[in-house]
């Protein structure tokens, strides 16, 4: 039912975890794909590689998305090989811990840079492309800890709850020029980011316990939720955050 055939996506953080498996489950649907890696040169040609074996275009671009200059170039480079751009995926962050009495400047500023500065530059840069257009979808990849904190953490839930209240705002700005807001909230996922602490059976059981589904998300079924966004089945959806999260977060 979802065809994304003759759609071009943008996603940001795409060569791992969540951001991998939206930006294929994205081709799979129809979609070419730009999608930015950091780091992984390896695991960013995997995508390219998967995508194309689906018969999508797909190109990956090396940049930091929280540096201007660097996402200039990837919007640059999508335009170039695709000549437009309707859905923008904006996921890529970090997730370090960091007790607030012993957090420097610099692991706060390099959170709020990757996590919220990144989501600012994805979504300024692609609204010019989509007012153009006079349509687009940008989904903004947040967290449960935007929703109710998360000790250790500050900066990365101060980041995230920024990501939620800038959906709303946007939804409303760009909503009148055809551009559809919305944002995605994960809860516990299985992903390398988290694989550190997931290591620990007793925690792995007490995350388990306190999710009222009684297990950890996998990197799938986030990409699943992106994807309904991403299609018209969401057409008449405009600021709204769905919580993926097993029952552990629940809110409006």
């Amino acid at each position: 039912m979802i065809d994304l055939r003759g759609k071009v996506a943008l996603v940001t953080g795409g060569s791992r975890g969540i951001g991998r498996s939206t930006a294929l489950l994205l081709a799979r649907a129809g979609a070419d794909l730009c999608l930015t890696y950091q780091s992984r040169a390896d695991a960013a040609e995997g995508v390219v590689r998967e995508a194309g074996e689906l018969g999508r275009r797909a190109i990956a671009v090396r940049a930091d998305a929280g540096i201007r200059a660097d996402m200039e170039q990837v919007f640059d480079a999508t335009e170039k090989a695709f000549g437009k751009l309707d859905i923008i995926v904006a996921n890529a962050g970090i997730w370090k811990r960091a007790p607030i009495d012993e957090m420097s400047e610099e692991q706060w500023d390099e959170t709020i840079n990757a996590n919220l500065r990144s989501v600012y530059l994805a979504c300024h840069y692609a609204s010019r492309r989509m007012k153009r257009q006079g349509s687009g979808s940008l989904i903004l990849i947040s967290s449960t800890a935007g929703q109710r904190g998360e000790p250790f953490y500050s900066h990365y839930a101060a980041s995230k709850g920024a990501v939620i209240a800038m959906t709303k705002a946007l939804a409303a700005e760009l909503g009148p020029a055809g551009i559809r807001v919305n944002c995605v909230a994960p809860g516990w996922v299985r992903t390398d980011m988290t694989s550190h602490v997931f290591a620990d059976p007793a925690y792995l059981r007490s995350v388990e316990k306190n999710t009222p589904v009684g297990r950890i998300a996998s990197p799938d079924q986030i990409a699943s939720v992106v994807l309904f966004l991403a299609s018209d089945l969401a057409s008449h959806l405009q600021g709204e955050i769905i919580n993926v999260n097993g029952g552990s977060v629940l809110c409006g």
